[in-house]
C-alpha cells in the first residue's frame, strides 16, 4: 500500500497552503509554488480554463501547476510531461496524492518522436533541459536572485555548483503525437516551460491540431529571436500573444507568455 511518504532521493515539503508535495529540493519547490500566484502567468492561464477541459503540462517538473490547475477548475484533465528521472519520480507521487486521475509521461516534448539528449542539474533540477547552458543559467539566476534582494555577497556561494550537469538520454515525443494517442479533440490549455526548447514543442504541432488548441502559457527564454518567433508563430495559427516579465526577472531573457484564440470564448 502506497504512503505519502517520500521514495529514496525524495523529500516532502509542505506548502503554504498545507499540501504535502515530493520534492528533491525543498527550496526550490516553495519558489516554484510561489510562482502559482492568481496575477503571475499560471494564475491568468487557470482562470480560463473551463470544466472538463485538457491541459498538457509541458516541463511538469514536480507538477505543481497541475496541483493550481485542478484546484481552479476541479473536473479538468491533465496530462503531465517531464522526462528527468528523479524529478519524474516526484511529479508520479504528487499526481496521485493530489491530481487523481491525472496522467504522467516520462518524456521531454519536442518537434520529433524519439530519444534526445538532456541535461540535468541535480542542485536545480526546474533549470534541466534540452538545451542547458549553465553558463547563462547561472547568469540568469544571479540576475534573479539580485533582483530578489540577495546580498551580492552571498550569490557567488548560492551559485557554486547549481548548475553541475549530468547527460542524460530521455524519450521525445510531440504535442501532435500526443493528441492522437489519447483522442483530444480540444485543449484548453497547453502549458509550456521547457528552458529554451520552447520553439521545439510549438513545431511539434501539426497545422490540423493548432485550432484545437485554446490558450498557451509559456514561460520563454528571448534568446536569438525566439521570442519574436514564437509570437508570430502563434499569430499564423490565430493565437494572440500577451508577454511581460516579472520583476525579479528584470535584465534576463526569461518572458512569460499567454496567448489566446480570438475566435473562440
Amino acid at each position: 500500500m502506497k504512503t505519502d511518504e517520500p521514495s529514496a532521493g525524495q523529500l516532502n515539503v509542505e506548502l503554504p497552503n498545507g499540501q504535502a508535495v515530493a520534492c528533491i529540493t525543498e527550496s526550490e519547490a516553495l519558489l516554484l509554488w510561489s510562482e502559482m500566484s492568481e496575477e503571475g502567468m499560471y494564475g491568468i492561464a487557470a482562470g480560463r480554463l473551463r470544466p472538463g477541459d485538457a491541459v498538457l503540462d509541458i516541463g511538469a517538473n514536480i507538477g505543481l501547476a497541475s496541483l493550481m490547475f485542478r484546484h481552479t477548475v476541479p473536473d479538468v484533465r491533465i496530462i503531465a510531461f517531464e522526462p528527468a528521472p528523479m524529478t519524474f519520480a516526484c511529479l508520479e507521487e504528487n499526481l496521485r496524492r493530489h491530481v487523481p486521475g491525472a496522467v504522467a509521461v516520462r518524456a521531454a516534448v519536442s518537434d520529433e518522436v524519439g530519444e534526445l539528449d538532456f541535461t540535468f542539474y541535480p542542485n536545480s533540477p526546474g533549470n534541466s533541459g534540452l538545451f542547458a547552458d549553465r553558463e547563462a543559467d547561472d547568469e540568469t539566476t544571479r540576475h534573479f536572485l539580485r533582483n530578489s534582494g540577495i546580498d551580492e555577497e552571498f550569490i557567488d556561494e548560492l551559485l557554486e555548483g547549481l548548475h553541475c550537469g549530468t547527460s542524460l538520454t530521455v524519450p521525445a515525443t510531440t504535442v501532435s503525437e500526443t493528441i492522437r494517442r489519447y483522442g483530444l479533440d480540444d485543449i484548453g490549455l497547453l502549458k509550456v516551460d521547457v528552458e529554451r526548447a520552447e520553439l521545439s514543442v510549438l513545431r511539434g504541432i501539426e497545422d490540423d491540431h493548432w485550432p484545437r488548441i485554446r490558450c498557451v502559457a509559456a514561460e520563454v527564454h528571448a534568446e536569438g529571436g525566439r521570442l519574436e518567433e514564437i509570437v508570430a508563430l502563434l499569430g499564423k495559427h490565430g493565437l494572440s500573444a500577451e508577454v511581460s516579465q516579472s520583476p525579479r526577472l528584470v535584465g534576463t531573457p526569461l518572458y512569460d507568455l499567454v496567448a489566446t484564440r480570438a475566435d473562440r470564448p
